[in-house]
Formats: structure tokens, C-alpha cells, sequence
């Protein structure tokens, strides 16, 4: 089967996932870390990306971030690589490519699934069994939400701002969202959508998105038109 193109979409959220290249490590030390992180913030600021969330582990990272182009996500992700990957091969005198090939994505329906996608990328580390509790991984934007420091690359989405009246609301109510985490089904969805790039969302978010592209949303029987019944990430 054909490898169906990136999906990306201007204006909505997405959930990106970059590996390395046979689940080696992308990141060895703090200073690593921080390049990386760095490096995701800035050229997310020049490819005009908004980056709403991230989480940097030892063998990929997630992201959660909306482009004003459908061309922008990818124009980010080559930048990022292009500076990072340079980086990380001088400092540690490797030669090659670091990522497992291109980074798997989703588009999101913002009010079903961003403020999901927020928590189960925070709450990462504590499934890999790195942290207790999200609030004790470092690399990950979750202490920007809850209060513990200020990350200037980021941008806070509508949705976030809506949790509350004041600063103090909306780092509680964030930290109690993490706290339960998402549905089963939330995370279920989340996962398959993003690694068979498919949309994330309900049958009528599908149907508005796939008059706007010819690329498949959802998964489909050969010959018949994209299906939008539940959910996009079926199979």
C-alpha cells in the first residue's frame, strides 16, 4: 500500500511524534535536552507554528501545535532536524541520520480531543515510569501549565485559557485534568490516530475536513469514499 502524504491542516492542532532511527537515543544529557528543546521553540517561532505542548524523552519527543499553513509543520520538523541532528552528530561524534524516517502525526478536532492530547502528553514520563507525577518531569511543558516556571516559546490555547478566570483556576484545574488523565478511549484514539495518520475526531469533524482535501482522513475499503462513522482512526 502507498504511504498516504503528511497530514496537515491550517488552523488546527495537531499531535506530532518524532522517533529515532531504530528507538536509539535522540537526546543523552541535559544539554541535549535543552538544544532540543531550544531548537523545537525558535523554529517553531519562525515557521510561524504556535507550539502548545511538548515532551522530550530519551528516544522521541511528542509536540502539540498548530500551523497557519499546511506547509508549515513541515517546514518546522525539516528545520528542527536540519539544526539538531547537526548538533547532536558534532557533539557526539556520530555521522548518519538520527530519526527513524518522517514524524507521524494527527490532526485534531480542538474540543474533543486538544485538552486530552495536552494531558496525555504530560503524562508520558509517568506511564514510561521515569516520574511519580507529571508535575516531576522536567522536559515536558507541563510545569509551564501548572505554574512552575514560564516557557516563552509556548503558546496557550484558547481551550486552556478557558479553564478558568484567573492564572491560579486554570494551573488547578490543568493539574487535576492531568491528574485523572485521559479516557482509555481518549488514549486509545490518540495513539492509533497519530501512527496511522489519520484525523482524530467525530464523524462530522471528518466529513468538514475531507471536503477540504483529497487526501483519505480515515481508513477506507478500496474503491469507496472515505468513511466517517465514529471515529477516524479505525483498523
Amino acid at each position: 500500500m502507498a504511504r498516504l502524504p503528511r497530514l496537515a491542516l491550517a488552523g488546527h492542532p495537531h499531535h506530532l511524534i518524532q522517533r529515532g532511527n531504530n528507538d536509539q537515543a535522540v537526546v543523552v544529557d541535559t544539554a541535549d535536552r535543552q538544544m532540543l528543546l531550544d531548537t523545537l521553540g525558535e523554529q517553531a517561532q519562525r515557521a510561524g507554528v504556535a507550539l502548545h505542548a511538548y515532551v522530550i524523552l530519551e528516544d522521541h519527543f511528542h509536540v502539540l501545535a498548530t500551523p497557519p499553513t499546511a506547509e508549515a509543520l513541515s517546514l518546522w520538523m525539516q528545520a528542527v532536524g536540519r539544526r539538531y541532528v547537526r548538533h547532536f552528530n558534532d557533539r557526539h561524534g556520530r555521522r548518519g541520520t538520527l530519526w527513524e524516517g518522517r514524524y507521524r502525526g494527527t490532526v485534531l478536532q480542538a474540543e474533543r480531543y486538544f485538552l486530552p492530547c495536552m494531558a496525555y502528553i504530560d503524562q508520558h514520563p509517568v506511564r514510561a515510569g521515569l516520574v511519580e507525577q507529571a508535575r516531576g518531569y522536567a522536559w515536558s511543558s507541563h510545569g509551564h501549565y501548572v505554574g512552575l516556571r514560564t516557557d516563552r516559546f509556548l503558546t496557550p490555547h484558547a481551550l486552556y485559557w478557558a479553564l478558568g478566570n484567573t492564572p491560579f483556576a486554570r494551573e488547578a484545574a490543568y493539574a487535576e485534568m492531568v491528574h485523572a488523565g485521559p479516557s482509555r478511549a481518549e488514549q486509545l484514539m490518540l495513539t492509533e490516530a497519530t501512527r496511522k495518520g489519520w484525523a482524530a475526531g467525530d464523524a462530522a469533524f471528518v466529513e468538514r475536513l475531507q471536503a477540504d482535501t483529497p487526501r483519505r482522513l480515515a481508513l477506507t475499503r478500496a474503491g469507496r469514499k472515505p468513511r466517517t462513522q465514529g471515529t477516524s482512526a479505525a483498523g
